[in-house]
C-alpha cells in the first residue's frame, strides 16, 4: 500500500537570546498557523539560540520544554521537532533534537558534528549514532546544522525519504547552506527540508533564514528567504517513488560502515 503525501511546516523566526520561556510563548503563537501539517520543524536550539552556556541553560530529559513540545504535538496532531540543550542522566550536555509525537511518545537525535569554530565541542558531547524516524509511513532522518557539511553522515543507508536539517546557520556562510542542501537532496535521491532562523543572536551574529524544502533533484519546492513565520508545502510520495524507479542511482552506491 502506497503512503500518502506529507504536509510539512517550517517555522523560521527570530529567537530571544537565552530566554526559553519567551521563545516557547512565541512559538506557541506561531504553531497555531501550522495546524493541519503532519510534521512541524523548529530551528536548532529554538529555546535559547546557539548558546555555549550549556551548564546554565540545559534542561533535564522530560523537562519544561520537552513537556511543551509533547503538548504542542498532541494539540496539533502532528510531529513537532527541533533541538534544544539537554542535560542527560550522566551529567553530559547535548544539542539534542527531540521528535515529539502526538501520541505522547518521544525520540531523539544528538548532534554528531559539533561546531568547533564556536567552541561547541568544549561544551557539548557529540552524538554517536544516526537516527531514522517515521511519520505517516515516511522515513525521516534528522540532522543538525554543522552535520550538513559531512556527506557521509548525511548519506542514505536506510532508504530515507526525507532529510531534515534544523539549524542556526549564520548569514556569513549562507552561500554554503544554499549550495550544500541541494547536493544532499541529489546524492541521496530524497526530499530535504531545512529550517534556519532569522535575526541577530546575543553574540551579534546575523542570520539570513533561507529555510527551504527541496525535491529529489535539488529543486526548490519552498523558499522562505528572509521571511519570519510558518512556511508550508506538501511532499509527493508518488513523485519520489517514480523518480527512484526511473533513476535508481542508489543501486550503484558504495557500501560503508561507521567505525
Amino acid at each position: 500500500m502506497s503512503k500518502a503525501d506529507l504536509e510539512i511546516a517550517l517555522v523560521q523566526t527570530d529567537l530571544a537570546w537565552q530566554d526559553p520561556e519567551r521563545n516557547r510563548a512565541h512559538f506557541a503563537d506561531l504553531l497555531t498557523r501550522a495546524r493541519g501539517a503532519d510534521l512541524i520543524v523548529l530551528p536548532e536550539m529554538f529555546t535559547t539560540g546557539f548558546s555555549m552556556e550549556s551548564a546554565e541553560l540545559a534542561e533535564d530529559v522530560g523537562g519544561t520544554s520537552t513537556a511543551w513540545m509533547l503538548r504542542q504535538a498532541q494539540a496539533l496532531d502532528a510531529v513537532v521537532t527541533g533541538s534544544l540543550i539537554i542535560r542527560a542522566g550522566d551529567g553530559r550536555h547535548y544539542n539534542r533534537l527531540l521528535w515529539a509525537r502526538p501520541d505522547g511518545s518521544l525520540a531523539h537525535y544528538d548532534k554528531r558534528h559539533l561546531f568547533r569554530m564556536a567552541g561547541e565541542h568544549k561544551h557539548y558531547t557529540a552524538g554517536d549514532r544516526q537516527a531514522l524516524f517515521e511519520v505517516n509511513g515516511w522515513r525521516v532522518r534528522p540532522l543538525i546544522c554543522y552535520d550538513l557539511r559531512f556527506p557521509v553522515w548525511s548519506r542514505d543507508p536506510y532508504d530515507t525519504d526525507l532529510l531534515v536539517y534544523t539549524a542556526n546557520w549564520p548569514a556569513a556562510r549562507r552561500q554554503h547552506w544554499n549550495r550544500l542542501l541541494p547536493a544532499r537532496a541529489i546524492e541521496n535521491l530524497c526530499y530535504v527540508a531545512a529550517v534556519n532562523r532569522v535575526g541577530t543572536d546575543g553574540k551579534g551574529h546575523p542570520y539570513s533564514g533561507d529555510s527551504q524544502v527541496l525535491d529529489f533533484q535539488g529543486d526548490a519546492l519552498l523558499a522562505a528567504e528572509a521571511g519570519d513565520g510558518v512556511f508550508r508545502t506538501r511532499l509527493s510520495a508518488e513523485g519520489l517513488a517514480a523518480y527512484r524507479e526511473r533513476f535508481p542511482a542508489y543501486q550503484d552506491a558504495d557500501p560503508f560502515t561507521f567505525g
